[in-house]
């Protein structure tokens, strides 16, 4: 994948939350990035490092977790092809949590003093990463809410509605079928389930036909019915054209 794909698929993603004008696709082109490809389980920041990059997803998977003082393990979130995870890094001096890769991954690293000379020189640039920044506050508050007051059937169907739209609007998928490659260890990380409960909710879905899976491969068969199961509603990824 060359620099300029790299950078096509960031715009991708900023042009579904923001408005993003000839001009600023010509600047964000610019950003030198620096690829480079991961296995799974691979810390690319750790909680206490004070790095000088911040990267965006262009293959895979990536998860922000945090780890009780026992070693237990919580993903607090997601995030897909066009998001920069740690773009936050360019205001907080330290990590409060890890970002590791639950698939293989690629990623593109981008110097902060690079993408802060681009934020002071272009206005509406820094508005595309400050609304990215708050969409994925807004992703983190409906996590909260999925965990602490979601039954775990519901919290299941919310989390695949959640990555099967995410994925449709940045391109990576089409109709209602996509490639999830976690491991249903890392699927009860994220929902605060064991991997047997984890296995169980996904038969209940596949037994009521809302889904149907072939390896890593996840077909929400009944969209609308998938959606009433998981309680979701789209408004908190703020996308500008959301699919339905």
């Amino acid at each position: 994948m060359s620099p300029t794909s790299s950078s096509d698929v960031l715009i991708r993603k900023l042009q579904t939350i923001s408005d993003i004008r000839e001009a600023e696709i010509g600047v964000l082109k610019s950003i030198p990035i620096q690829e480079k490809d991961f296995l799974a389980n691979h810390d690319l920041v750790r909680e206490g490092d004070q790095p000088v990059y911040s990267f965006v997803v262009l293959e895979g998977l990536i998860g922000s977790t945090k780890y009780t003082g026992e070693g237990k393990r919580q993903i607090t979130s997601f995030f897909v092809a066009g998001d920069i995870p740690d773009l936050h890094g360019l205001h907080l001096s330290v990590m409060d949590c890890n970002f590791s890769t639950l698939t293989p991954a690629r990623v593109g690293f981008m110097r902060h003093d690079a993408l802060r000379n681009i934020c002071d020189q272009h206005p509406r640039i820094a508005t595309a990463f400050w609304r990215s920044t708050l969409i994925d506050a807004a992703i983190y508050r409906e996590w909260v809410t999925n965990v602490g007051r979601r039954e775990a059937y519901t919290r299941m169907a919310h989390i695949l509605c959640e990555l099967i739209s995410r994925m449709r609007s940045v391109g990576r998928i089409e109709d209602h079928v996509a490639d999830i490659p976690i491991t249903q260890a890392a699927l009860g990380d994220a929902l605060g389930l064991s991997t047997v409960h984890v296995n169980r909710m996904l038969q209940e879905l596949r037994r009521e036909g809302l889904i149907a899976t072939t390896g890593s491969r996840v077909h929400a068969r009944d969209w609308a019915g998938l959606k009433r199961a998981g309680d979701f509603d789209t408004t908190y990824l703020h996308q500008k054209n959301p699919a339905d």
